[in-house]
């Protein structure tokens, strides 16, 4: 098990993961014109948050994640809510080659800083959008690596303008950001602090 299958269980539990999810959501309707015929797919979907308070302005969600756990829970969710448009995949992107599938629009929230070879990841996704189709993510800005703390192997958020430039180099276009959310952490027993959180936006041309 990883430390996602650990944390599966009760990830629906804290109050962040939703209001964070409907902020990202909210500036996706916002900035990118979701239609009902679009298919999309959520990369690194957890249990699916996102992928539920947008399903009503898409056609089909494909939620991807690595995790076992999370797409237990999220087929439990599934099953309950009665919603037909929203399929889960059990699937490592970064090992394996998605085939035979293509999407008008991939998005992920605070997955982006757990990939380590993001321009491989970012090819990946160029790949698997149809021509017009839009890339949207949302993750930290850099921060000095408390957010998660000691031993973390990740990456400490990114530098907003390089990491659109690495977007850029795989072939994307149209590419804007704007800050989208503020996590408020306590990293200590008696420290709190804030960690905003981007969303950066292309178009496969």
């Amino acid at each position: 098990m990883n430390e996602f299958d650990l944390k599966a269980a009760e990830w629906d539990n804290n109050p962040v993961i939703w209001d964070r999810a409907k902020a990202i959501a909210k500036e996706i309707k916002r900035l990118i014109p979701l239609k009902k015929q679009m298919t999309a797919l959520e990369f690194g979907a957890g249990t699916g948050v996102t992928s539920f308070i947008l399903s009503d302005s898409l056609k089909e969600i494909t939620l991807m994640d690595n995790s076992l756990e999370m797409v237990k829970v999220m087929n439990n969710k599934i099953k309950a809510s009665g919603a037909e448009n929203l399929k889960t995949l059990n699937f490592n992107l970064e090992k394996s080659d998605l085939k035979d599938k293509k999407f008008d629009f991939i998005f992920n929230q605070m997955v982006l800083h757990h990939i380590n070879d993001i321009d491989n990841i970012f090819r990946k996704f160029y790949n698997l959008l149809n021509p017009g189709g839009f890339l949207a993510i949302a993750d930290l800005y850099t921060e000095d690596g408390s957010f998660h703390g000691e031993g973390f192997t990740g990456h400490n958020g990114f530098e907003i303008e390089k990491l659109s430039a690495r977007i850029e180099k795989q072939g994307f276009t149209d590419i804007s950001h704007r800050k989208c959310y503020t996590i408020n952490k306590k990293v200590s027993e008696t420290v709190t602090k804030p960690f905003n959180v981007f969303l950066i936006i292309a178009k496969r041309p």
